[in-house]
């Protein structure tokens, strides 16, 4: 307990300032940070001593559920404790926009970035790999962290520079479906709405078939948190949100009808009943569950196998 609260007095002023400055917020919450945040980042640091090589962290979580700001947060706690992290999103490894071009052409239900098809594995298990091994290597060597600038090509975005590090201690690795497993094929014939024509369901396979293809990069995670929220279908809310927020600051967004077509496109690829609910039970693949609410606030957390 004395140790949380010293650590609690060192990053209080670090995150105030962090919370204003990078998301937005008057203050830094600190029922949040005393109950969630800094026990989780805790627990990451034990993980990654545990290994013999740096900690690739897994973050799932859908739409508005926060992964984004979570890493965000734990990055800056465990910097403060004095680990080097690296931040990394499944966006990053988009293919380039040449890329998903062609791969619409080829077949145009991949009309957006997201499913699984649209990213270059390979690119994210040749990173993976240099970060695991750095830690071994004789010499320093810099790594080229990937980016995705999602602004590009009005709006259809494009990889731009790379962050160039010299290695990690713990990598905080995000995204929407970061960790979630092919189903079997049959489990297409009852799936649930907006899955409803058989074009439907003939899409939903083929990105079950192509989701095959990230299972070498998730057994490349030592750990994976889930972030599940009460109703999958509160990712429409949020995302609405989200888009009036953004053009409220001036910046382009969505219509209503937009985000909807568009929420509804995901659940159509990975409907999250049918991919991301069964990982709540599913010890072998997550360590963490974190619920969250319709406000976007924890609600409660607990481990797979307890449930």
């Amino acid at each position: 307990m004395q140790d949380r609260l010293q650590q609690l007095r060192s990053i209080v002023p670090l995150l105030d300032a962090f919370c204003q400055e990078e998301l937005g917020w008057e203050t830094c919450p600190l029922d949040l940070l005393w109950n969630l945040w800094l026990p989780l980042a805790v627990q990451l640091a034990h993980w990654h001593q545990e290994l013999d090589h740096p900690l690739i962290q897994g973050i799932l979580g859908g739409q508005g559920t926060g992964k984004t700001t979570l890493t965000k947060i734990l990055a800056c706690i465990l910097e403060q404790m004095g680990l080097r992290v690296c931040r990394l999103s499944i966006d990053d490894l988009y293919k380039t926009y040449a890329a998903r071009q062609q791969l619409q052409q080829n077949d145009p239900r991949f009309r957006w970035r997201g499913p699984p098809g649209t990213h270059d594995v390979q690119l994210g298990l040749t990173l993976l790999h240099q970060i695991r091994y750095s830690a071994h290597a004789d010499q320093q060597t810099s790594i080229a962290i990937p980016r995705f600038d999602k602004s590009l090509h009005n709006g259809a975005g494009d990889r731009t520079t790379p962050e160039i590090i010299t290695g990690a201690d713990i990598v905080l690795f995000e995204g929407w479906f970061v960790g979630v497993r092919p189903i079997h094929p049959t489990a297409f014939e009852t799936a649930p709405p907006p899955i409803s024509s058989e074009a439907d369901r003939d899409f939903a396979r083929e990105v079950n078939v192509r989701l095959e293809e990230y299972l070498p990069l998730w057994e490349q995670l030592d750990r994976l948190i889930l972030l599940y929220p009460s109703d999958y279908r509160l990712s429409q809310q949020w995302r609405q949100q989200a888009e009036q927020e953004m053009i409220a600051s001036g910046k382009a967004g969505m219509s209503a009808a937009e985000v909807y077509e568009f929420v509804e496109y995901f659940w159509k690829s990975l409907h999250p009943k049918l991919f991301v609910e069964p990982m709540r039970h599913a010890a072998q693949f997550v360590d963490l569950v974190i619920e969250i609410n319709a406000d976007h606030y924890p609600e409660r957390l607990y481990f797979p196998g307890d449930r």
